[in-house]
C-alpha cells in the first residue's frame, strides 16, 4: 500500500463500487469516506458518491485503479490503515470498514486545575474529565485508592467487560492520569471485568 493510501479497499469491495457508481446517471463521481462521529460501537462511518465540486479544499484524495476516493480531512487520521472489504455472502453482500483505529473520545484536552493530595488530585481529575468525558460510552471510572505512585481504578457501566476497555484504559485514561497527576507513574485496572453485564462494546 502506497504511504499516501489511508484507505486500502479490497478487489470484491471496488468491483462492487464500481458496479454502484456505475447505476448512477452522473459521470466522474468519486467515493467519499467521513467519520461522522462515535457511537455505541466505535465510529460512526459515512459514505457517499460525490461529485468534484463537491470536495472540499483540505480533503485528501486517493485513486484506486479508476475510482477516486475522497476522505474528509478531519477524518484522516482516524482512518488511516482501514480496510474496505466485503462482508456477508454473495446474495447479502455488504460493504464494511475494518478500522484499527481506537474510537476513544479524548479525556483531556489543554491544561486542567487540579488541588490537593496525590489522591484528591487523582480523584478531582476523575470527577471533572475523565468520567464526563467517557460517559458518551455509557462508562465510568472509580479510584480505588493510591497506593505509593501507583492508582488503582475500576471501570464500570459500559467499561466492565468492555472488550476495548484495557484499550481505552491504556491510552485514555492511564495517560491523562499520569500527564496531570505526574507523581502517578502507573494506573492499575483493579475492575471484575468478568461480572460485566451487556458490554457496550460486545
Amino acid at each position: 500500500m502506497d504511504s499516501s493510501t489511508v484507505v486500502e479497499i479490497t478487489e470484491s469491495a471496488l468491483e462492487q463500487i464500481r458496479a454502484l457508481r456505475d447505476q448512477e446517471s452522473i459521470t466522474d463521481l468519486h467515493l467519499g469516506l467521513r467519520i461522522a462521529g462515535i457511537g455505541a460501537n466505535g465510529f460512526i462511518y459515512e459514505t457517499a458518491f460525490l461529485r468534484p465540486e463537491d470536495v472540499a479544499s483540505g480533503d485528501h484524495i486517493e485513486h484506486h485503479g479508476d475510482l477516486p476516493v475522497v476522505v474528509a480531512a478531519d477524518s484522516v487520521d482516524n482512518l488511516k490503515g482501514s480496510v474496505l472489504d466485503l462482508a456477508g455472502g454473495p446474495e447479502s453482500a455488504g460493504l464494511v470498514l475494518r478500522n484499527p483505529n481506537p474510537a476513544t473520545p479524548p479525556i483531556t484536552e489543554g491544561e486542567v486545575e487540579l488541588s490537593g493530595s496525590i489522591e484528591e488530585r487523582v480523584q478531582q481529575l476523575i470527577d471533572m474529565y475523565i468520567n464526563p468525558s467517557i460517559a458518551s460510552h455509557g462508562g465510568f471510572v472509580t479510584l480505588d485508592g493510591v497506593e505509593g505512585d501507583r492508582a488503582l481504578v475500576e471501570l464500570g457501566g459500559g467499561c466492565q467487560g468492555c472488550g476495548l476497555a484495557a484499550m481505552t484504559l491504556r491510552q485514555g485514561i492511564e495517560s491523562s492520569i499520569k500527564h496531570h497527576v505526574p507523581e502517578i507513574v502507573e494506573v492499575v485496572d483493579v475492575t471484575d471485568h468478568s461480572a460485566g453485564e451487556n458490554p457496550f462494546f460486545a
